[in-house]
């Protein structure tokens, strides 16, 4: 244990002398969960909309100015004898809104009144967001309008966990698990690698300190400035995001010491095996970045992920992590809920650790 403690020591002291690879350590992933978690986002706000009102009653007025009050819409003037498909082609709107004549003909005489509205479809995402939310205003319309609806069922929806439909509140958990998992993975792999590529390892080899100390030393070292990321990141998931735990915090703190661990593991398990920095890197931008922004669930959910390549979502360590945080901030599920996400990341830095263990004993013995 003496021995940890003193390979821990060396290593965080090697790290403090590097003070401007620690500020970036801990300020780097801050400024990542900031940027990503504000300027990404799914929800529609003031998308342009051009409307033609071919009626120019009070009804058709009322009709546009609902539409006008929306948050989700913007309406731009457009010449009323212009071509609306001109408008989505030179992208100065995004829908179009067509009133027919005699719309207020027909409402006043409780006749059918269809109206057109046609969607820039490029973005799939962001045409179905719109036409969800072009259908909410029209059923809002209709509601204003009184009389007993001819649907025989009536869906109350409520939404649970965020009902504010907050992106910040659902990407501030993701961004902040790979966040923790990009830095702490790099700094790892680069210190381990390092000592592979300047050949200072065979000081190791000719040591009589064993593979397994070193390891957990070089391994605790990065746990450290981790949680020194982790603390910075946590101030702006409960300050910026307005995040609050929803439930039991021991599920996620467990989980937050062990995922610490694991990405500490898997880089200094990368850099044991590649003896070069710039290989390393590349390794961990393939495994502890991509991996994690694609197939974790971070981004959408992970069953949307094709069928052929979801079953390599099972082995992306963040997908673990992104669960539990976001349990302990929306859902609040517990250890019921995550238990088993808990034990899958431990089971991860265990096997990185096994495996970094078994190349450095082997090159131990070798030597």
């Amino acid at each position: 244990m003496r021995r940890i403690v003193a390979q821990t020591r060396k290593e965080i002291i090697q790290i403090l002398r590097d003070r401007l690879t620690l500020t970036l350590a801990i300020i780097l992933p801050a400024f990542l969960l900031f940027i990503m978690g504000t300027a990404i986002s799914l929800t529609v706000n003031h998308m342009p909309i051009v409307v033609q009102d071919f009626d120019g009653s009070s009804a058709s007025t009322k009709f546009v100015d609902a539409f006008r009050a929306s948050v989700t819409f913007s309406v731009v003037p457009w010449p009323i004898n212009e071509d609306p498909q001109r408008a989505l082609a030179s992208n100065e709107a995004r829908a179009a809104l067509i009133i027919p004549p005699h719309f207020g003909r027909n409402i006043a005489s409780g006749a059918s009144a269809p109206v057109q509205m046609l969607v820039d479809g490029s973005d799939a995402n962001t045409a179905q967001l719109a036409t969800g939310y072009a259908s909410e205003v029209v059923r809002a319309y209709n509601a204003q309008l009184g009389g007993v609806s001819t649907q025989p069922v009536q869906a109350a929806i409520r939404l649970w966990f965020n009902p504010g439909r907050d992106s910040k509140k659902f990407y501030g958990p993701g961004f902040f698990v790979l966040a923790l998992t990009l830095f702490p993975t790099l700094l790892a792999a680069l210190a381990t690698s390092k000592e592979g590529e300047e050949k200072t390892i065979l000081q190791v080899y000719a040591s009589s300190i064993p593979a397994s100390q070193y390891l957990l030393g070089k391994i605790f070292a990065i746990m450290v400035i981790a949680f020194c990321e982790w603390i910075v990141m946590m101030a702006l998931l409960v300050t910026y995001f307005g995040l609050r735990f929803a439930g039991d915090p021991t599920p996620f703190i467990v989980g937050s010491l062990l995922y610490a661990f694991c990405v500490a593991a898997f880089g200094t398990m990368v850099g044991a095996a590649i003896p070069s920095q710039v290989a390393a890197m590349q390794a961990v931008a393939a495994g502890g970045f991509l991996l994690v922004f694609i197939l974790s669930g971070l981004l959408f959910p992970v069953e949307n992920i094709p069928v052929g390549l979801r079953w390599l979502s099972n082995f992306v360590w963040g997908r673990y992590y992104i669960e539990i945080v976001r349990d302990a901030f929306l859902q609040g599920g517990g250890w019921p809920a995550t238990w088993w996400k808990v034990f899958a990341i431990s089971g991860f830095g265990a096997t990185f650790y096994g495996i970094a263990w078994r190349n450095m004993r082997a090159m131990q013995l070798k030597d």
